[in-house]
C-alpha cells in the first residue's frame, strides 16, 4: 500500500505543489486585492489593533507582493518564511481576545496558516515555479 501512496505522490507532486501555493496565495492576495483604494481606512484598522499607521502601507504592498511571489513560485522558500511570520504575528495581535470564540477560531486558522507556510518552506515551490526553472539554468552553466 505505501509504495502505491509513495507512487502517486511522485506522480502528481509537482501539480500539487503548483495547487497548494496557488490555493495559499489566495488570501494574501484577496486581502491585499481589498485594500485597494481603502488603505487609509485600513491602516486605521489596524492602529485600533495597536499596529503603527505606517506600517498599513507596508502591510498592504506585503500582501500583494508575496501573493503575486508564492504563485510564481519566485523565492519561494524566504516569502513562505515570511507569509508563516506574518500569519503567526497577525493572529496573535488581532485575536489576542481568547475568551471570544470567533478570536479563538481566527486565531487558530493563523495558526494552520503559519503550519502551512512553513510546510511550503520546508518543501520548496515544486516543479512548477522560477525557483525550479533558476536551479535548471543553473546546473546546465555548470555542467556546459
Amino acid at each position: 500500500m505505501e509504495q502505491i501512496t509513495d507512487r502517486l505522490i511522485e506522480r502528481f507532486d509537482a501539480v500539487l505543489s503548483l495547487v497548494a501555493r496557488l490555493l495559499m496565495a489566495t488570501l494574501f492576495l484577496l486581502a491585499g486585492m481589498a485594500q485597494i483604494g481603502h488603505v487609509k481606512s485600513f491602516t486605521e484598522t489596524l492602529a485600533n489593533d495597536g499596529i503603527p499607521v505606517v506600517l498599513g502601507g507596508l502591510v498592504f504592498w506585503f500582501l500583494i507582493l508575496s501573493g503575486v511571489l508564492l504563485v510564481l513560485g519566485a523565492a519561494t522558500r524566504l516569502v513562505a518564511l515570511a507569509q508563516a511570520g506574518f500569519c503567526l504575528l497577525s493572529g496573535l495581535v488581532a485575536y489576542a481576545d481568547l475568551a471570544d470564540s470567533m478570536d479563538m477560531i481566527m486565531l487558530l486558522k493563523n495558526i494552520a496558516l503559519t503550519g502551512g507556510f512553513l510546510f511550503v518552506a520546508l518543501h520548496g515551490p515544486g516543479r512548477y515555479s522560477i525557483d525550479h526553472w533558476r536551479r535548471q539554468l543553473a546546473a546546465r552553466s555548470e555542467s556546459a
